[in-house]
C-alpha cells in the first residue's frame, strides 16, 4: 500500500488514496518492479546490506544519480516489510505538510497497529526546520525513514539527522543493466525491437533507467499507432535531440568549462571548438563564455601574443551586441585563435608573485623622487624621454632587494620583450 503527500493535495494525508497505475502513466512508472528479482543493477548493495532483501533496515538515506532506482528500492523494502509507505516530496511540501503526514503515520500505528515508512524524495532540499521536525520521531522509532538524494548526504544533511540514519550509495547503471531493464519492459509490453535499438538506447541513457524507459516509450507509442516498429533513423534523431545532458549551475557546467579552458591552454583548437559547441547546445550564456576568453587571453596567452587580449575583448563586445545564434561565429573565431596561438602565463605568474610578496610586507613606501609632490631636497626624478633610447636607470621601488616578478618567456612576441629587458636591466634578466 502506498500513500503520497505533496504541497498541492487538497485532503489531509490520512485521507489520501493509494496511487493507481493508469495505462496513460509514463512507462517508467507502469513497469516499476515490485520485487528484488526484477530490480537490476544494484547487486552490490544487497551484498553489503543483505537484510534489505527481507525488508529489515535501519533508517536510510539512499544516495545516487537520477534514475538508478532509489524510489523503487524504497517501495520494494516497504513491500517486503509489510509496512505502509507514505511518500513526500521535499520540494513540494513544507513543515506543516510533513507534520500532517507524520500524524497520519502515527494514527495508522496507534489505531490499526500498522507500521509505516515515510519516504522523502529529494531530502537534501529540506531546510533545518524540516530536518529537525523528523528528529524526535526517528529517535523513538515511530516510523521508518527512507530519504532519497542525488547529493552527498554527508554535506547536504545536518549532523543530527545524519547520526540517526545509514547511508546507502547506489551507483549509475551499466549498459548491461539498462538493457536488462529494457528487455523486461518489452516482455511486459509484448512488443519486440531490434538489438540495434536496444543497444542505442542503452548507450545513450547515461546510466539512467528512467531516461532509457522514456526513450523506449517513443517506440511503444509508435507501435500502438501503426502496429510497426519505428524506423531506427527516426528513433535515433528523437533520442539524440533529448539525450544530451547539460546544466548551468551544477557539476557538468564546471566540468565542461574546465575542459574548454584546458583544451585552449593545450593548443587544441578542435577540442576547444567541440566544448564550445557543447556549451552552446546546452544553452550556456554566450556572454559568460566570452568573458572567460578575455581572462584566458591574459592568463594563458599574455605577452607571447599581445593581440590576443584585444581580440577577446572584441569578441565579448560582439557577443553582447549581436546575441545568439550569430554570436557563435564571433566565439568560434576567438576560440580557434586563442587555442592555436603561442602561450605564456608569465604575466599571470607575475601578478600572483607580486601580490604574495606585498602581503608579506609592511606598507610599501613610494620613493621620494616618484611622488606626485616630491619633498624639497629629494633626489630628482629622471624623465626617460630626455635620454637616449628613452631610458635611464633609476629606482622605481623602495626595497632592500630588487624583486623580479615578471619573467618573460622565449615564446612569440615575449621573446623580444625579454631581450629588451635584458638589455635595460642586465642584473635581473
Amino acid at each position: 500500500m502506498q500513500n503520497q503527500m505533496g504541497l498541492f493535495d487538497s485532503e489531509t494525508p490520512k485521507a489520501v488514496k493509494s496511487e493507481t497505475i493508469s495505462s496513460k502513466s509514463p512507462l517508467a512508472y507502469r513497469i516499476r518492479p515490485n520485487s528484488i528479482e526484477d530490480y537490476f543493477g544494484q547487486e552490490e548493495v544487497f551484498k553489503r546490506y543483505p537484510r534489505l532483501k527481507d525488508g529489515h533496515f535501519q533508517n536510510l538515506i539512499l544516495w545516487g544519480p537520477p534514475g538508478v532506482g532509489k524510489t523503487t528500492l524504497a517501495q520494494i523494502i516497504a513491500n517486503k516489510s509489510g509496512k505502509e509507505l507514505y511518500r513526500f516530496n521535499a520540494v513540494l511540501g513544507g513543515v506543516a505538510d510533513l507534520k500532517k503526514l507524520i500524524s497520519s503515520a502515527m494514527e495508522m500505528k496507534e489505531k490499526h497497529a500498522i507500521e509505516s515508512i515515510i519516504f522523502i524524495d529529494e531530502i537534501h532540499r529540506f531546510n533545518k526546520a524540516q530536518q529537525d521536525a523528523l528528529l524526535p520521531y526517528v529517535e523513538k522509532g515511530d516510523f521508518g525513514l527512507i530519504g532519497a538524494t542525488t547529493e552527498n548526504p554527508r554535506s547536504s544533511i545536518n549532523r543530527a539527522l545524519l547520526s540517526r540514519v545509514g547511508i546507502v550509495e547506489l551507483k549509475a547503471l551499466t549498459q548491461e543493466n539498462i538493457k536488462s531493464i529494457l528487455e523486461r519492459a518489452l516482455e511486459k509490453l509484448s512488443i519486440k525491437v531490434s538489438e540495434e535499438v536496444l543497444d542505442f538506447i542503452s548507450d545513450h541513457s547515461s546510466g539512467d533507467a528512467r531516461r532509457a524507459l522514456n526513450m523506449l516509450e517513443i517506440v511503444e507509442k509508435e507501435y500502438a499507432l501503426s502496429g510497426e516498429e519505428m524506423a531506427f533513423d527516426q528513433l535515433k534523431a528523437q533520442i539524440l535531440e533529448n539525450a544530451r545532458n547539460y546544466d548551468r549551475n551544477q557539476d557538468r557546467h564546471y566540468d565542461v568549462i574546465s575542459a574548454f579552458i584546458k583544451s585552449m591552454r593545450g593548443s587544441d583548437p578542435d577540442a576547444a571548438i567541440t566544448w564550445l559547441a557543447v556549451m552552446l547546445d546546452g544553452g550556456e550564456d554566450p556572454v559568460f563564455i566570452a568573458r572567460r576568453l578575455v581572462i584566458f587571453a591574459s592568463e594563458d596567452v599574455g605577452n607571447a601574443d599581445p593581440s590576443a587580449l584585444p581580440l577577446a575583448v572584441a569578441a565579448l563586445s560582439a557577443v553582447q551586441s549581436i546575441g545568439m545564434p550569430e554570436a557563435r561565429i564571433n566565439l568560434a573565431q576567438a576560440v580557434t585563435y586563442l587555442a592555436a596561438t603561442v602561450k605564456s602565463n608569465a604575466a599571470y605568474q607575475a601578478i600572483g608573485s607580486a601580490m604574495s610578496w606585498v602581503t608579506e610586507q609592511s606598507t610599501v613606501e613610494v620613493p621620494d623622487h616618484l611622488k606626485n609632490f616630491p619633498p624639497q631636497g629629494s633626489k630628482k626624478y629622471l624623465y626617460p624621454h630626455s635620454y637616449e633610447g628613452h631610458f635611464v636607470p633609476q629606482d622605481y621601488v623602495k626595497t632592500k632587494d630588487k624583486q623580479v616578478f615578471y619573467e618573460p618567456t622565449e615564446i612569440g612576441r615575449e621573446k623580444n620583450i625579454r631581450e629588451r629587458l635584458k638589455g635595460l636591466w642586465p642584473d635581473r634578466y
